[in-house]
């Protein structure tokens, strides 16, 4: 049952504006679902039978705006807090659609129909709803407050015809099924799997949005089996499909698949970020074009399933446009999750040299990815006096300078020191007295580093380059040795 008091006074000031000019105003779509379901709506939609001129005429032109094809018109609340819900709510004319030939947009838009024509054109019944606040009154021609109850997904009309329109619809069907944990209808999943090729024609951007939404869900593993089991992996995440039936043997009582589906979902049972959970997903995915049989103590090894599975990673990113900083953190903590994995590389210096790496900000994801990647084994969580060491060591690497910014010197103290005037050269000094302390935090003082930099600006500047550089050439040369040997195992390249 819908309460009017639910509903922001933001929200009914526009119904009232618009029911006082002589018009309907109704809540509609996703709002009106979880207004039934007890949640608390993230975003207002209001369908009205007046045009967009006719709308926009009832505010000023700097409270409202046009902000798609579909007449949608943004009524702005001034009086409201930026990150408020309400700040803006979009008024949309009752609207028909034409055919849908390329299965992202109709081919005509009608305004001026009915209420119920308007109805009948939306994606599920459950948000195929409407509830005009003037009368307190929900419209449902489809049956769709029955499918709440029953916790169900099912589509307005025919199947094929909503997926044949938009084929992101069947995204959204899949999102929506996580989100609220319902099912999804027999039919509407037929439909799905006979139409998911349709999602061929939907842009990147568009799949990997409804796609971070499964992910940042509270039941991202059961959105990935439903992909997997609906056909659509193909076109979201066709990297992981390799893994399915991967074994991988020793301590691990699932294949690769369900490891990295376990590994999310322990993940988002923490509450982490998305690119935490999109580390968790991906941080074995190079284990299919790794694993060999045989080896001292396991029925597999996977040499280097961290390098190739960080280049996939990138691949991923870039294929779905992921933003710039959430692509390098998780190719960061894919390429370097397996450190805290071998209790032999964890030395202090080591510790710092990672820091580097993967940035003081990833440290701790990199912890806490160990902790998620271990319950994926079927593990309950990491051992903890393991885990304390390791925190205990970056703690106490953190103490150690481990950038340029932490050293006991500085580019203007250099050119006090040398008269070397700004450019390349002083910068390599810096980052070779870097190298130097990274290994040795001892040497981070005044006296060292300013005598040492006496001897450093006599150099020729390709020797130079060559210090400064050697720890980033050590970590390619590293990568390069690495996917030569995994070609030669696999006789492949």
């Amino acid at each position: 049952m819908i309460v009017k008091g639910d509903i922001p006074k933001e929200v009914l000031r526009v119904a009232e504006t618009l029911e006082k000019a002589g018009f309907e105003a109704y809540l509609v779509g996703g709002c009106v679902r979880d207004l039934a379901l007890g949640k608390a709506p993230k975003d207002w939609d209001i369908t009205t039978n007046a045009t967009p001129k006719e709308i926009m005429g009832l505010w000023t032109e700097e409270e409202t705006f046009c902000n798609n094809d579909y007449g949608t018109v943004g009524v702005i609340n001034e009086h409201v807090e930026d990150e408020a819900d309400t700040k803006v709510v979009e008024v949309t004319p009752y609207r028909t659609e034409g055919t849908y030939s390329d299965s992202r947009r109709p081919d005509e838009v009608k305004f001026g129909v009915s209420l119920e024509e308007d109805l009948m054109r939306r994606d599920f019944t459950i948000n195929a709803l409407a509830w005009r606040p003037k009368a307190e009154k929900i419209v449902d021609l489809f049956d769709g407050t029955s499918d709440l109850k029953k916790k169900r997904l099912k589509t307005v009309g025919k199947a094929d015809d909503r997926f044949r329109e938009d084929a992101l619809r069947m995204m959204r069907a899949v999102r929506l099924a996580t989100e609220l944990n319902f099912a999804i209808e027999s039919e509407t999943m037929a439909s799905i799997s006979r139409n998911g090729k349709n999602l061929s024609h939907i842009s990147a951007e568009r799949i990997r949005d409804e796609w971070l939404r499964i992910i940042d869900s509270s039941q991202p593993m059961q959105g990935m089996i439903y992909l997997e089991k609906l056909g659509l992996l193909d076109y979201v995440l066709p990297e992981i499909k390799p893994s399915i039936g991967c074994d991988q043997s020793g301590i691990h009582a699932y294949d690769v698949y369900e490891h990295l589906l376990r590994s999310l979902q322990a993940a988002a049972d923490k509450g982490y970020s998305t690119e935490m959970r999109l580390a968790a997903l991906l941080h074995d995915i190079g284990k299919p074009a790794t694993r060999r049989e045989g080896g001292k103590t396991k029925k597999y090894t996977f040499f280097g399933h961290e390098v190739v599975g960080a280049k996939i990673a990138k691949d991923i990113m870039n294929r779905l446009r992921m933003p710039r900083d959430l692509a390098q953190n998780v190719e960061k903590l894919v390429r370097w999750h397996m450190f805290f994995s071998d209790p032999d590389e964890i030395t202090l210096s080591a510790v710092r040299r990672t820091i580097t790496r993967v940035g003081e900000e990833n440290i701790e994801n990199l912890l806490n990815l160990r902790v998620c990647d271990r319950i994926g084994t079927g593990r309950p969580k990491e051992q903890p006096f393991r885990f304390r060491k390791y925190k205990a060591m970056v703690d106490e690497a953190l103490r150690d300078p481990i950038s340029v910014k932490m050293l006991k010197t500085n580019g203007q103290k250099i050119m006090n020191i040398t008269g070397e005037k700004p450019g390349k050269k002083l910068g390599f000094i810096l980052h070779a007295l870097l190298e130097e302390v990274l290994n040795d935090p001892k040497k981070n003082t005044e006296d060292y580093l300013n005598e040492r930099t006496k001897t450093l600006v006599e150099l020729d500047i390709s020797e130079l380059e060559e210090l400064a550089e050697a720890g980033k050439r050590r970590q390619e040369e590293e990568e390069r040795e690495a996917l030569k040997a995994i070609a030669r195992e696999h006789k492949v390249g």
